[in-house]
């Protein structure tokens, strides 16, 4: 059997669901999980992890849009770490981006956000290609 994606949009959506369930040999997979975050929303993120990257000396160092996203999921997510292999080094752990939701993306805009408007960043807007850092939802598209 190949894979199969339902979006739970409507009745209709569900009655084709509940058929293929129904109807799904001994064995198959079955997963439930919340729609992952938009386009729009990773363009932002980038956009404003660019910005604060640019903007922000952080206890000495400059961070790159990478180093960024680890400090801000870590706050978000209250990341758990953990000594590494090598002496001196620790590994936050659960730090994924691309696996978060609509509404765990938006409140990483908003705490990046707040740290941003703490700092003094200025984010630029989505006329200069990088996406519309301030103006993100995170409704269904």
């Amino acid at each position: 059997m190949s894979r199969v994606l339902f979006r739970l949009i409507n009745r209709r959506e569900r009655q084709r669901a509940m058929h293929f369930l129904t109807h799904a040999p001994d064995g198959a997979l079955v997963e439930f999980k919340r729609d992952r975050r938009t386009t729009e929303q990773n363009s932002a993120l980038w956009a404003r992890l660019t910005d604060v990257a640019q903007q922000v000396e952080w206890y000495g160092a400059k961070l790159t849009p990478e180093d960024w996203k680890d400090v801000f999921t870590a706050s978000l997510r209250k990341a758990r770490v953990v000594p590494g292999l090598d002496a001196g080094t620790y590994v936050p752990l659960g730090m994924r981006t691309s696996d978060m939701t609509k509404e765990e993306l938006s409140d990483l805009l908003e705490l990046i956000a707040a740290f941003g408007a703490q700092h003094g960043v200025q984010f630029h807007d989505s006329d200069q290609g990088r996406g519309d850092a301030n103006n993100v939802s995170s409704e269904a598209a």
